[in-house]
């Protein structure tokens, strides 16, 4: 049985390889990085996300995604995970949700998405269609908090349940929280939900643009 396993992973490796997946040899995560002080620029942090191994993630992505826009940005907006669509174009706004949030951005926030900073909660594209792991959530939890620390927004906007339970390390109901102000540090946390998720339930719609309101309203 052990030999069957042991195959079929290996047949299964060989399949990726030949899609254009590149592999490195087992890392050992290096736990100084977890207490150690990163850059206090957001331009060596980027190089230290575009370089980082802490977790299985680095083994099958095309590139970690660090975040794009205003490094003084008012608003922050977080995602949970890098998409598909993300990972194969290298692109912050890809895909038909890429493409609604950009329009909530612009049509709607009236702020170009150079105003804005976007990144994700976790950095790589999860693994096939599974969930990234506690631990693989955890060893991008510092790179954002440091990002927070950096560009000081006045307001964080979160996509999606994961998002918010990522960024408050909460799980709290999501929907007793969307459209919510919620005091975070010197900065004002605003849970929507994810574009994604409206384009499968296009009622929401409604309720997503009285969150953008809001939104718009701090932002006065």
């Amino acid at each position: 049985m052990d030999s069957y396993q042991n195959l079929a992973l290996l047949e299964n490796l060989y399949r990726l390889r030949a899609l254009g997946y590149s592999y490195v040899d087992p890392v050992t995560p290096n736990r100084q990085i977890r207490s150690a002080v990163l850059p206090d620029s957001l331009m060596q942090l980027d190089e230290t996300i575009k370089q980082c191994y802490l977790c299985d993630l680095s083994k099958s992505r095309r590139q970690s995604m660090s975040g794009y826009g205003n490094p003084r940005a008012q608003v922050m907006i977080v995602d949970a995970y890098v998409s598909a669509a993300e990972d194969e174009s290298n692109s912050y706004y890809a895909g038909r949700s890429g493409a609604m949030l950009r329009d909530m951005i612009q049509k709607v926030l009236m702020l170009a998405t150079d105003d804005v900073y976007m990144t994700h909660a976790v950095k790589c594209k999860p693994f096939g269609f599974q969930n990234p792991s506690q631990s693989e959530c955890g060893s991008c939890s510092l790179f954002l908090t440091k990002q927070l620390e950096l560009i000081r927004p006045r307001i964080i906007v979160t996509l999606g349940p994961d998002a918010y339970r990522l960024v408050m390390h909460e799980e709290d109901d999501f929907e007793r929280v969307r459209g919510e102000i919620i005091p975070m540090g010197d900065a004002l946390l605003i849970p929507i939900y994810h574009p994604l998720h409206l384009m499968r339930n296009p009622s929401l719609k409604k309720e997503a643009m009285r969150d953008l309101q809001t939104i718009k309203g701090q932002l006065q």
